[in-house]
């Protein structure tokens, strides 16, 4: 080797050290899914039936659709990936599904775009641009910095987001998978003025979500007074989208984040203000659709098991990812259930 090749290959080794390539700035490249096809007995979507006859895409709007929303980034994109994968493959009717996709405006939407369509060239979706700024001057630290990105608040903006034609929509966060029919999850019944549902877990601590201040403040303790307030995961929610601008919950939620930043009543991110505004008043939803937790804590992201009784949605939330301990050779049991649906075009891959 020339002393001149040898510099220069030490000359872009030194700036590779200098700038490291962040892997949450890589769009990763997936194969593509099998397509799934409806059921006989699954409802026609025709250009009649939706709110809106400018749609470019009728499903986009319909009421016979399921509606599905999800966070959208380069950090994420396997598990989302992943995730769209396990919906589809459990659906009876797959081809009736719509996903929301929400980025933020910093990312590159249109990798994250193409990605999607690459390995799901048949899914109905659309991806929406979230102006993160709207809500990073009320964003406060957390005990993980992972829960501090302005993404993780996107939920609490989807009524702003997504089309006014979108009436209910299930939302789901990227680190989970389904083994099970999503339309059924997204048939809860709300009942005459609930705004979401979720499963509840009322033997959860409810007082450690927030702190000393908050509890020993009567004026902001009182929240809570008339109402059975029980711990609710926010990963998984079915939402009333049309109750939830009728209400101005977007606002509410930010009152709370506000409240945050004089006087600091809770620990972690998007949750505490959910459970602010919802905690009490959501509609329960059986625990097996919320399989939580399988990530570990926020601190170590120690191996979890399911909890007792049947499963229909396994999420790993926490610090521990499954795809993440997999690639480290670390794998906890539970992460082989996800192992399935990883998309993610390795290499050696012998079927690319």
């Amino acid at each position: 080797m020339s002393q001149h090749l040898l510099l220069i290959l030490l000359s872009l080794l030194f700036i590779l050290l200098l700038n490291p390539i962040s892997t949450s700035q890589v769009i990763q490249k997936f194969k593509e899914a099998p397509q799934f096809y409806n059921a006989a007995d699954c409802p026609i979507i025709n250009p009649g039936d939706h709110d809106n006859d400018v749609a470019a895409k009728p499903i986009l709007c319909s009421r016979r659709a399921v509606h599905v929303a999800m966070t959208l980034d380069a950090a994420y994109i396997r598990g989302s990936v992943a995730a769209v994968l396990s919906v589809l493959q459990h659906s009876s009717c797959p081809e009736n599904i719509v996903f929301h996709f929400v980025a933020s405006a910093s990312a590159d939407t249109s990798s994250l775009s193409s990605t999607i369509s690459a390995s799901f060239p048949y899914l109905d979706f659309a991806v929406y641009v979230f102006n993160v700024s709207s809500v990073s001057r009320l964003i406060s630290s957390s005990i993980r910095s992972a829960l501090d990105c302005p993404l993780n608040y996107a939920r609490s903006y989807l009524a702003d987001l997504l089309p006014p034609c979108v009436r209910r929509v299930v939302y789901l966060d990227s680190d989970l998978i389904l083994v099970d029919d999503i339309a059924k999850l997204a048939a809860t019944n709300l009942g005459g003025d609930s705004v979401l549902a979720a499963p509840e877990y009322c033997n959860a601590n409810f007082t450690s979500y927030f702190t000393s201040a908050f509890w020993s403040n009567p004026t902001l303790s009182v929240t809570f007074a008339e109402r059975k307030a029980c711990y609710f995961n926010t990963g998984v929610m079915v939402i009333d989208l049309s109750r939830w601008r009728e209400g101005a919950y977007t606002a509410r939620i930010e009152e709370w984040m506000a409240m945050q930043k004089r006087m600091r009543i809770y620990e972690l991110g998007s949750l505490p203000p959910f459970l602010l505004v919802f905690a009490g008043l959501i509609k329960p939803v059986d625990h097996r659709w919320n399989q939580h937790g399988l990530g570990g804590d926020n601190f170590r992201g120690l191996c979890r098991d399911l909890h007792p009784g049947p499963v229909s949605l396994l999420h790993w939330s926490g610090k521990g990812k499954p795809w993440a301990r997999l690639d480290a050779g670390r794998p906890c049991p539970l992460d082989a259930l996800w192992s399935p649906y990883d998309l993610l075009q390795t290499p050696f891959a012998l079927d690319s």
